[in-house]
């Protein structure tokens, strides 16, 4: 058994006063709404959202478009399929589009409405007036083959992202040698709303009205100076042969090994 201590006797000094600091004032808590924090612990509450589009299994038709946009980077483009890459500046653009908008064919609604007011006029024993043929813009790209082979075509109209692209590859060379103004703009779907459809491959203007002769010569001389002009430029580049960051730190790495070992032998 243990030896118990002996009591010396001595008080023990009592702890000091504890210092009170500032408090803060209390906030008032509103009684009627109670406070219910959330667990997120397994099989608890409902998971916060988050971005998770990383670790999503896209469907393939998005994987295919986005390893297509990657290979193209990838691959060297021969310069006849990188000129679609320069397109018409944003301004000469929108000027170009204002033009065309002046000049869309009628739609099928609109046509409708035409035929049912002649054919109601000639039910009626009444004189149907002649009136001139429209000027709008033409489109197919079959019937603008046929314009620009006949020099008909005052300006002509391409779109950047059609695909397959060799549907207009051969266009702007077969512009240059008959003579005729040619642009790439963007977007086969910003063509098509001009003639009411989904998509259009490319848009001619065959005549304007007097009025508009002026912009269109503008636009014309413009348009050559972007294209016609800088073409024997464009015909030497290149495009693609844009490799990854991966890729790019992979050859840097190899190039500093090289250069040290250059280093080493001098």
């Amino acid at each position: 058994m243990a030896p118990t201590k002996k009591s010396t006797g001595k008080k023990v000094a009592p702890a000091p006063y504890p210092i009170k600091g500032k408090q803060a004032p209390k906030v008032s808590a509103n009684p009627l709404i109670e406070k219910s924090p959330k667990n997120f612990g397994i099989g608890q509450d409902v998971q916060p959202k988050r971005d998770v589009s990383r670790f999503v299994k896209w469907p393939k038709y998005v994987r295919l478009q986005r390893q297509k946009k990657i290979i193209y980077q990838r691959l060297k483009v021969p310069p006849a399929i990188n000129q679609f890459t320069h397109v018409l500046d944003k301004n000469t653009a929108t000027q170009l589009f204002k033009l065309m908008h002046k000049y869309r064919p009628e739609s099928k609604a609109e046509k409708r409405d035409r035929l049912r007011a002649v054919a109601a006029a000639k039910a009626e024993k009444k004189e149907v007036p002649k009136t001139d043929k429209p000027v709008v813009i033409k489109y197919g790209i079959n019937h603008i083959t046929a314009l620009v082979e006949a020099k008909k075509a005052q300006l002509v109209v391409i779109a950047d992202d059609v695909d397959p692209i060799e549907l207009v590859l051969w266009l702007p060379a077969l512009c240059r040698k008959m003579g005729v103004p040619y642009c790439i703009v963007k977007g086969k779907a910003r063509l098509g709303a001009l003639v009411h459809k989904k998509t259009a491959t490319a848009l001619a203007l065959t005549e304007v009205s007097e009025a508009d002769k002026a912009e269109l010569a503008t636009l014309v001389s413009a348009v050559n100076t972007n294209f016609t002009e800088k073409w024997d430029d464009v015909r030497r580049h290149w495009g693609g042969g844009i490799m990854g960051p991966k890729s790019n730190a992979k050859m840097a790495k190899r190039a500093a090994l090289a250069a040290k070992e250059i280093a080493a032998r001098q």
